[in-house]
């Protein structure tokens, strides 16, 4: 049994699987996170002392890492708990907190933007981010594109593990789909395409909305389901309206965690119009699994997972018309859909199993643990 520490938002599902899986094979974990989950039955320690902080900003950012609540604190609490591994996840913010408090071995985990966007963003992020790659024990990052940006950001290579974060396949399948689900979406005699990414500006559904038009010239019955809250709601509810499509489109908002598999296995097409990827988004890999054909942008390492007219379509960043084209197609192409759907399922069970990545992980923790 290994005693692990995480350092992490717990209100993220990624974080949540983590904590899960290892706490299901019997090792010791608890966490330390500015957003307490009371969902997950582990010992959670809160950073902030119950203040939230945003982290979209740099100066939001600095406030939070150099709180004394969050430094001292996290020193306290790991001096006090003496876990054998603290791991991090996010570079910029919880990373550099672990670098900060020097607690080893420690394991940073890089989420995408954290490495891809942050640095060039600010100059203080950069800083932050370098810190910790240089003070980690051992780097995972889940896309092979994310290990040239670690390179080029001062981590040494021989520290860098390729560990997705997977799809638990056993959740996530076709069996899920639900039917009432489907009626309850006003989509008893319709197609659902839909979007399961946070309504912020880095996920673009605003290009996923401004489709819609477009589409229902071709299939007036089809219905959009958006899944997600974030900054953008009011504005993205607006544009339906101004759009005249708002009948056509379902804004959901947050789901519970135990609904997203029947969400996303009920639909007929995925769509995911994010502006910066770092592997497979968990969204889509979910919808993958569940065998539902995907729509996504062609960013990062998305073409090692879909290829065009093969499992699905790419698309570039913001091509409305292209967007369209592509979920007409498969709307009016049911067999493509099924066939589409078979291939993905498979792709993730070989692939992306996520209880396959974890046991990488587990590996990894071991070797650390015994240093």
């Amino acid at each position: 049994m290994i005693k692990i520490a995480y350092l992490a938002d717990c209100k993220s599902s990624h974080t949540e699987r983590w904590i899960n899986y290892f706490k299901l094979r019997g090792h010791d974990v608890f966490a330390i996170t500015s957003e307490i989950n009371d969902t997950i039955s582990v010992k959670q320690y809160n950073l902030m002392g119950g203040i939230r902080m945003p982290l979209t900003s740099a100066d939001s950012a600095f406030r939070y890492v150099f709180s004394p609540v969050s430094i001292h604190g996290v020193r306290r609490i790991l001096a006090d708990e003496k876990p054998d591994v603290v791991h991090a996840h996010y570079a910029s913010h919880y990373g550099f907190i672990a670098a900060l408090v020097n607690y080893h071995p420690m394991v940073l985990t890089t989420w995408g933007s954290d490495i891809l966007i942050n640095p060039d963003q600010f100059r203080i992020l950069r800083y932050m981010v370098k810190y910790a790659l240089k003070k980690a024990d051992l780097i995972t990052c889940d896309a092979e594109h994310m290990i040239k940006a670690l390179d080029e950001l001062g981590a040494i290579h021989s520290k860098i593990h390729l560990v997705y974060f997977g799809t638990d396949t056993q959740k996530f399948n076709p069996k899920q789909r639900s039917m009432g689900l489907r009626a309850r979406l006003g989509a008893i005699d319709s197609s659902i395409i839909m979007s399961l990414r946070n309504l912020e500006p880095i996920y673009n559904i605003e290009t996923f909305v401004k489709s819609v038009r477009i589409v229902l010239k071709k299939v007036p019955k089809a219905r959009f389901v958006i899944v997600g809250e974030g900054s953008q709601g009011v504005f993205l509810r607006a544009l339906t309206k101004k759009l005249k499509v708002s009948k056509n489109v379902n804004f959901v908002g947050s789901i519970p965690s135990e609904e997203v598999a029947k969400y996303v296995a009920s639909a007929d097409i995925y769509v995911s119009t994010s502006l910066s990827d770092a592997g497979l988004a968990a969204s889509t890999a979910e919808a993958m699994a569940c065998g539902v054909p995907v729509i996504i942008t062609d960013f990062g390492d998305n073409k090692r997972w879909v290829k065009n007219g093969v499992n699905g379509f790419l698309f570039t960043s913001k091509d409305i018309e292209s967007l369209a084209e592509k979920i007409i197609y498969l709307l009016e192409n049911k067999e493509e859909r099924t066939r589409f759907g078979i291939i993905n399922q498979a792709i993730i069970e070989k692939r992306l199993n996520h209880r396959t990545e974890m046991a990488k992980m587990e590996n990894l923790y071991e070797v650390l643990s015994k240093r």
